[in-house]
């Protein structure tokens, strides 16, 4: 029996696995549910994920998103957010849509795109998952090569950099390697849920700078 993609139901916190789709269907499949959805999409070795997220979930994606553009403006450094882009590379049979997602290394190389090609440019230089309901499976993330994964647990963040093709944790960020990033991002998140976000990224800025002038 098939069944159609309407009639599939993901409830929010939880994901469906769907195996032995090929790379067409994959790409039908992404046709078909179009871009305004609140679900993301993995694919990788013929599994498909689609997971629906819960609000806590959006809520630190998004605090955490603003603290790295904070953290990004505090020490000049040009970069692009693309949020929840879909990001997918057919010769790696993968594809993947982090929560959010940044080029900083690389971002001249796409600054002035339209569209990203994995076949021609470069993955994004730092993912962010939000691992509170699933985690997330590397499988993808290491075949379309991105540098950094961040994963949110609720409680922890996690920093793994690529290694040989591998993901390896680490207790320091390749992109940021004289701040204590994973230790800062979780106390500045917890933060946020008491003095609120603008007083948040105040107060990280001001961090920012004290870190900076203490490097000179």
């Amino acid at each position: 029996m098939l069944l159609e993609l309407n009639q599939l139901i993901v409830r929010a916190g939880h994901q469906l696995l769907i195996k032995d789709v090929s790379w067409s269907a994959y790409k039908r499949i992404l046709a078909e549910l179009g871009d305004n959805r609140s679900s993301r999409i993995g694919y990788s070795q013929g599994v498909l994920e689609i997971m629906a997220p819960l609000p806590e979930h959006e809520v630190a994606k998004v605090i955490i998103g603003d603290l790295l553009k904070v953290l990004l403006e505090e020490l000049d450094l040009e970069f692009w957010s693309l949020d929840s882009t879909t990001f997918d590379k057919q010769s790696m049979d993968a594809g993947v849509e982090p929560d959010d997602c940044f080029y900083i290394q690389n971002e001249a190389k796409i600054r002035s795109k339209v569209r990203i090609n994995l076949e021609i440019d470069p993955p994004p230089d730092l993912a962010l998952e939000i691992d509170i309901t699933s985690r997330t499976r590397f499988n993808n993330y290491q075949a379309l090569r991105v540098p950094e994964l961040w994963r949110w647990n609720g409680s922890k963040l996690e920093i793994n950099v690529l290694s040989d093709g591998k993901y390896v944790e680490s207790n320091t960020s390749y992109i940021f390697p004289n701040l204590p990033i994973y230790q800062v991002i979780s106390e500045y998140l917890m933060l946020s849920k008491t003095n609120g976000r603008n007083a948040t990224m105040k107060a990280f800025g001001v961090w920012i700078r004290q870190q900076n002038s203490n490097l000179i």
